[in-house]
C-alpha cells in the first residue's frame, strides 16, 4: 500500500510546521505515493469510504495501560487521513483527524483516567494543527494530560507536545524537542517543462490568482506575499507555545526554530524532565 498523492503534495506550495530533518521523508513520501494498490484480487480496495473499519478499534481506537489511554503521534502529520486511519502506521504518516478523535474519546471514556500522547516525529501541515493543538489545551483539568517523547517532537508535533499539563512533558537523553518555526516549501517544475518543451501559459481571472503555481517560477512579489503569510503562521506558532508552556513570547522567538537535545530542551523551558519512555510512563502513573 502507498500513501494517495493528492495527501501528501498537500505539505508543498502551503506553509507548514516541519523540521528540516523530515524534507527526505517527506521526498520519500512523495516517490512513493500513487493509486492505493488493490488489496483483494477484484481490484478494489477491502474497505471502501463509509464501510465499517475494525470493530476491535472502532470499540476503543487506542491502547489503555493501567488506566492511562496511549494515543501515538508518529511519522510525518497531515490535517486528514480520512479512512486510511488504520494504515498510518505502515504508512509513516498520522493524522491530526485520528488524533483528534482519540483525544475526544478518551476524554469521555470513563475506562480512562489519564491520556498520554506518545510522540515521535519532525511535524507536517500548519493546517489543521493550531485548532488541534487548542481542542488539547482545553482539555486540561478534565482528566491528566501527558506527553512521552521516543524520541523526539519537532515543529507541529512539538505544538501538540506543549499543549499537554504543567510537569508531564518528557524526553529522553537522545530526543529532541523544538523547531518552533513554520518553512513554506515551493516545488516548481518549470525548469522540467521547458527542457521537455513544453511553455505553460496561465489564464485567470485576477492578478494572484496563479500565484505560487509549480508549473511557474517563483515571482520575487510572490515570494514576499508568501513570506508574509509564514511569519503570520510563525506569530501563531510562537503565541501558542509560550502560552502552554508558560514562556513569554519572545523566549520562544528566541529560538530561531533550533531543536534542542534531551536536557537542553528542559533548560529552554520545552520540556520537564529527561526520561526514557518506560521510566516517563511509570512517573505519569506515580502523579496520578
Amino acid at each position: 500500500m502507498r500513501l494517495p498523492l493528492n495527501l501528501i503534495t498537500g505539505l508543498f506550495n502551503t506553509p507548514v510546521a516541519l523540521a528540516p530533518s523530515s524534507a527526505p521523508l517527506v521526498m520519500q513520501l512523495l516517490d512513493q505515493a500513487g493509486k492505493l494498490e488493490a488489496e483483494t484480487p477484484g481490484g478494489t480496495p477491502e474497505r471502501e469510504w463509509g464501510m465499517p473499519r475494525n470493530e476491535r478499534a472502532e470499540a476503543c481506537p487506542y491502547d489503555i495501560i493501567c488506566g492511562v489511554a496511549v494515543i501515538p503521534v508518529k511519522g510525518i502529520l497531515i490535517q486528514r487521513l480520512g479512512w486510511l486511519w488504520h494504515y498510518g502506521d505502515w504508512l509513516g504518516v498520522s493524522g491530526y483527524d485520528r488524533i483528534r478523535y482519540q483525544f475526544m474519546h478518551a476524554l469521555a471514556n470513563d475506562a480512562v483516567d489519564a491520556i498520554a500522547f506518545d510522540i515521535d516525529s519532525g511535524g507536517g501541515d500548519v493546517a489543521g494543527c493550531f485548532d488541534l493543538v487548542d481542542t488539547i489545551y482545553g482539555g486540561r483539568g478534565i482528566k491528566p494530560i501527558a506527553a512521552i517523547l521516543g524520541e523526539n517532537a519537532f515543529s507541529a508535533a512539538y505544538a501538540i507536545a506543549s499543549a499537554v499539563d504543567p510537569k508531564r512533558l518528557w524526553v529522553p537523553r537522545t530526543g529532541g524537542t523544538g523547531s518552533v518555526g513554520v518553512i513554506y516549501i515551493h516545488l516548481s517544475i518549470a525548469g522540467y517543462l521547458k527542457q521537455m518543451g513544453v511553455v505553460p501559459t496561465l489564464i485567470t481571472k485576477g492578478a494572484l490568482k496563479g500565484e505560487g503555481s509549480e508549473m511557474v517560477a517563483l515571482s520575487e512579489d510572490a515570494r514576499e506575499r508568501f513570506q508574509r503569510d509564514v511569519d503570520t503562521v510563525g506569530r501563531l506558532f510562537d503565541e501558542t507555545v509560550a502560552r502552554n508552556r508558560g514562556m513569554t513570547r519572545k523566549q520562544v522567538f528566541d529560538t530561531q526554530a533550533g531543536t534542542f537535545l534531551g536536557a537542553d530542551g528542559v533548560d529552554i523551558g520545552f520540556a520537564d524532565a529527561v526520561a526514557a519512555p518506560d521510566e516517563a510512563f511509570r512517573a505519569l502513573l506515580k502523579q496520578l
